[in-house]
């Protein structure tokens, strides 16, 4: 198993992950949002950037990271958006291996801290999220702003 950069033959079956992992959190994405993501995924300025593990050739997992600035420690941090490893390959340590590479890509672009959330009903990942990571005190909260992206 390979973790690397995502790269632009991989579009079809990151597309199969991406509507995937949509659905484990009962989301549909529409295809404008799908081309927008991969875009921006592709985009060496933009914030984000994606890591996917690679078997044999299969795509079976991925994690979408965004570089961002930390106030309560001036600097770069990071947020790990998505990660998703395929039902099928789950209990293989995929999601670990996704997560240290993002964490070492983070170390050679700035350091800081890596943050992330999770469904609270996600207690297979906190599983792993409680052996390698810190649980915060910090609520997320969401409002629309009225604007919307597309």
């Amino acid at each position: 198993m390979i973790v690397r950069d995502l790269t632009e033959a991989d579009f079809d079956q990151w597309r199969d992950l991406f509507l995937a992992y949509g659905v484990f959190y009962e989301t549909e994405f529409a295809d404008d949002l799908i081309d927008t993501v991969w875009k921006d995924l592709l985009d060496p300025e933009h914030p984000e950037t994606c890591f996917v593990a690679n078997e044999r050739g299969v795509l079976v997992g991925f994690a979408h990271v965004q570089r961002q600035y930390d106030t309560f420690r001036p600097g770069v941090s990071w947020f790990l958006d998505d990660l998703f490893v395929h039902p099928d390959y789950r209990g293989q340590s995929i999601a670990r291996q996704l997560i240290d590479h993002a964490k070492s890509h983070a170390f050679r672009n700035g350091g800081g801290d890596m943050k992330w959330i999770t469904a609270d009903t996600n207690t297979t990942a906190m599983g792993l999220y409680d052996k390698i990571a810190k649980k915060t005190s910090w609520v997320m909260y969401e409002m629309p702003t009225g604007r919307d992206h597309s």
